[in-house]
């Protein structure tokens, strides 16, 4: 794919999530970070090195509730993954408090001009090294260079990328629709 010359051709990217590491009490916390993912844009997750059905459940739910598309895999090795990936000729973002600045610097730009794929990695517990590594990420990007958690900065990563314009995605054969309101909760069933 060409360099993307327009905010449009960026929102025809392919971006999925790669979550590393997953603990018995991060359960939870990852299936925000996939819900968050389809929320704000990512096509796609995937839940490397383990298997939960309870995460599964949740992110299946999601969907058959609130619609697609968004495709969900879990237990492929991230090694494999990231390989794939760039073998199809992706790039990868390593979301890190160690990497370059998302407001301080232009790595955004710099990702953007790429006009490839591109593929999140986040993490839950400490991450190898080798995640720093070229061969692994292709830009370390940090939202802020403070501790915070991996669902926060996906979600400022992907709205900076995608522009904001992924908050009025209307999604297919979803079942719920969610009506603004300036007051109360109104939702309908399709």
């Amino acid at each position: 794919m060409a360099e993307p010359s327009s905010e449009r051709e960026t929102a025809l990217l392919k971006v999925a999530v790669l979550r590393w590491g997953h603990r018995e009490r991060d359960k939870r916390l990852t299936a925000h970070v996939a819900l968050t993912a389809r929320a704000l844009g990512a096509s796609g997750f995937f839940l490397a090195d383990v298997k939960d059905k309870k995460v599964e459940a949740t992110v299946k739910k999601m969907l058959k509730n609130w619609g697609g598309p968004f495709h969900f895999d879990m237990g492929e090795p991230w090694k494999q993954i990231v390989k794939n990936w760039k073998k199809e000729g992706g790039i990868t973002v390593h979301l890190t408090a160690y990497g370059e600045n998302i407001q301080t610097s232009d790595v955004l730009n710099r990702i953007k001009a790429t006009g490839k794929d591109v593929l999140i990695i986040v993490g839950s517990r400490k991450v190898p090294g080798d995640f720093f590594k070229e061969g692994v990420s292709d830009f370390n990007v940090a939202v802020g260079n403070q501790p915070h958690s991996e669902c926060s900065s996906l979600a400022v990563f992907l709205d900076r990328f995608f522009s904001g314009k992924e908050l009025s995605t209307e999604f297919e054969e979803a079942e719920v629709k969610i009506i603004p309101q300036k007051r109360g909760k109104k939702m309908v069933k399709q």
